[in-house]
């Protein structure tokens, strides 16, 4: 993807727009589903990934990107951008982005299939024998879910429910006196009622064959209309609008609001209407005229729709298409401890997710559900697991006595039912639960633990970049500090005393908290920077993150790479900083990573003439995390961990295999480099420490 230009409307510094570098961070995502050096099925999954992410994209961003278009000239004319503009500038390279995902499924992995003897069928595929099984299955699987819908002049109004593909069916030649020429039909492609979008076909020597249930139902298409000869089907599917409007609600009752919000998410705005491309004009404009959906909402597809149900496409039992299995590893320390919070009391720990086991905070919280010296235990829940351990160890807490009191955040975008599931039982069990703030989201990952020790109560704290979510936690890469260091301890405590009395006048001695002192902590940060390298003193600052958009901040990283000062960025994602521009960013770098695991810790490290300090973070530097979230910022001070921190970012610093330029061209390694990638050489790393651990004179070496 090539990189769209800097706007600098009113501005008198470069930005890239935000809608357009997000865009290109999920090219990235594709990159990974063209690599052939990424195993096939993992090309497969990176190819879902890439439709899930487009699908949330437009219920989200260009669902308010519709709405600033409809404000009023005068209202539009105080934008960044003209929304319009910005509409269709995105609405250009996500079809250039589609047209590319068709050639890398038809081109490149269907290609690749074939040649590992996996063969995806269409409807005009089949030999007789695989029409025989085909035919039985439908009758007995796929008939009894199907409901086709008869589109006629009395059907004014077509309701298509949100992310699910339709086979739009036009049926000509009529067998029957009683059958109309033309007619045309919708059926729902039974994706969720079936149990997935693929099946198995029988396996023929080493030839195995799959199908799509839509090409399953296209072959079978006699069987439902029996009145007709000919039959012309094509997928189509809508994304509804799924922004909830609750942003700036700041009184009554949000339980209700939100499950309110959510049957709404279902009937919302259409934002896209995704289409084949080979489809007849009369029978779009057949749909269009039953659903309402004007032509602005269009976007062209392919034949089929939702990519994302290839997250369930058969593997097969062939290892070998997969990538490599990297066991979770045992943390060094904590592993050979059989008390967390004994351990605690000793020194702090980092773990490193997905690399590093998510059992030691489970074993936290469990622990602290049956001490009967532990008098409280509080966290805030913002993506749970669907099973959740660690909610289940909170409920065990409560149903022991504790006084437990839990932040359920219930605007966490699509998670927001599983919240509410947890926060009923949670309600259930007898503890306190604060279901977030009507004007902050509350993004923080924090836990505190009260154990009173010989009449004096001891704080516990645990503060990770990532969710308590056993799933994420093993494709996310993450940190998390388990910690008795009182001036984090009392901070974490004045953080969750924030929560529950919403009072703005906490200070927080160690800890950087947004939208309290966060923005104006890392300011002074940068501040320092800057005043060291006028003074002829080195300046530096490695900065990680997911997203960097807020423009104030990014004006401070301009003014800095001015004064001299040597800037690093590694951004995951939306990126509207431009490195490299003379008199402006000449002194700023900037990559980004896509690998295996989704890169989602947050690093912030300045040099401080040689001191350096080490913040870690649940926040980005967006709008939104500085001003309208609860995020908190962590210090890293122990030589250990901070050792730790400082190898994993050298390794992300020096990968020549997966990190991307602002243009998205790889980083190639220089002659005679050797070849880096960091997630997985910081996977070795962290086995060495294990080694090391379990063979001191390894250490010593």
């Amino acid at each position: 993807m090539e990189q769209e230009k800097p706007t600098t409307k009113g501005k008198d510094y470069p930005l890239l727009d935000r809608e357009l570098s997000w865009l290109a961070f999920n090219y990235r995502v594709l990159q990974e589903a063209k690599d052939p050096q990424v195993p096939l099925l993992e090309r497969i999954k990176f190819m879902a990934i890439f439709s899930s992410n487009l699908d949330e994209y437009f219920k989200v961003r260009v669902a308010t990107i519709r709405r600033l278009i409809m404000l009023k000239k005068k209202t539009r004319q105080k934008l960044a951008q003209e929304p319009l503009k910005t509409f269709e500038q995105l609405i250009q390279e996500v079809r250039r982005q589609q047209e590319e995902l068709g050639r890398v499924f038809r081109d490149g992995i269907m290609a690749d299939l074939r040649k590992e003897n996996i063969h995806l069928l269409t409807e005009n595929d089949l030999n007789p024998e695989q029409e025989a099984f085909v035919q039985q299955y439908f009758r007995s699987k796929l008939q009894p879910l199907l409901h086709p819908i008869l589109l006629d002049d009395t059907e004014t109004h077509l309701f298509l429910k949100d992310q699910t593909v339709y086979l739009g069916v036009r049926l000509t030649a009529p067998a029957s006196a009683d059958a109309l020429p033309g007619q045309i039909a919708m059926i729902e492609i039974p994706t969720k009622r079936h149990g997935g979008r693929f099946v198995k076909l029988p396996t023929v020597d080493d030839q195995r064959y799959v199908m799509f249930i839509d090409d399953i139902i296209r072959f079978c298409l006699p069987a439902l209309f029996p009145d007709y000869g000919c039959f012309d089907a094509h997928a189509v599917k809508v994304s509804r609008d799924a922004e909830l409007d609750i942003e700036e609600e700041v009184s009554g009752n949000l339980m209700a609001k939100i499950k309110k919000s959510l049957k709404k998410r279902e009937t919302g705005y259409p934002a896209r209407l995704l289409y084949d491309p080979t489809s007849p004009p009369v029978l779009l404009h057949a749909i269009m005229a039953h659903t309402g959906i004007s032509e602005d909402a269009l976007v062209e597809g392919s034949k089929y729709h939702n990519f994302r149900d290839f997250f369930q496409f058969p593997d097969f039992n062939l290892p070998d298409l997969k990538y490599v299995p990297q066991p979770t590893l045992v943390h060094p320390k904590l592993e050979h401890e059989p008390s967390i919070m004994a351990a605690m009391k000793k020194q702090d720990y980092l773990v490193h997710y997905p690399y590093q086991s998510f059992s030691y905070v489970i074993q936290l919280f469990n622990e602290a559900a049956d001490d009967p010296k532990v008098t409280s235990v509080s966290a805030t829940l913002y993506r749970v697991a669907e099973d959740s351990a660690i909610a289940q160890a909170l409920i065990k807490a409560a149903n022991n006595g504790k006084l437990v009191t839990v932040v359920v955040e219930l605007k966490a975008r699509f998670d927001e039912e599983s919240n509410i599931f947890w926060a009923g039982k949670l309600q259930k069990a007898g503890a306190t639960v604060i279901l977030g703030l009507p004007d902050l989201k509350v993004h923080s990952k924090l836990g505190l633990i009260t154990r009173n020790e010989k009449g004096k109560l001891v704080n516990y704290a645990y503060l990770s970049t990532g969710n308590y979510n056993e799933q994420t936690s093993k494709i996310y890469t993450d940190h998390a500090l388990f910690t008795t260091n009182t001036a984090i301890t009392k901070d974490v405590d004045q953080v969750f005393n924030f929560l529950i009395d919403q009072q703005a006048d906490s200070k927080f001695s160690s800890l950087l908290v947004a939208p309290v002192n966060m923005r104006e902590r890392f300011l002074e940060l940068i501040n320092r920077e800057i005043r060291n390298a006028k003074k002829g003193l080195p300046a530096s600052m490695l900065l990680k993150m997911n997203a960097l958009q807020d423009e104030r901040m990014i004006k401070k990283l301009y003014a800095a790479s001015q004064a001299g000062v040597k800037i690093q960025l590694i951004v995951r994602g939306i990126c509207c900083l431009v490195p490299g521009v003379e008199g402006v960013s000449e002194n700023i770098v900037v990559r980004s990573i896509v690998d295996r695991y989704l890169e989602h810790a947050r690093v912030y490290v300045f040099h401080n003439n040689g001191e350096e300090q080490y913040y870690i973070a649940s926040a980005d530097w967006m709008t939104r995390n500085l001003n309208r979230r609860v995020e908190v910022a962590f210090p890293i001070t122990q030589p250990d961990l901070v050792q730790e921190v400082r190898a994993i970012l050298d390794l992300q610093l020096q990968d020549n295999t997966k990190a991307r330029n602002t243009d998205n061209t790889y980083i190639q390694p220089q002659e005679e480099q050797q070849q880096v990638r960091a997630q997985y050489d910081t996977y070795h790393y962290l086995r060495s420490l294990v080694q090391e651990e379990e063979n001191p004179e390894r250490k010593e070496e």
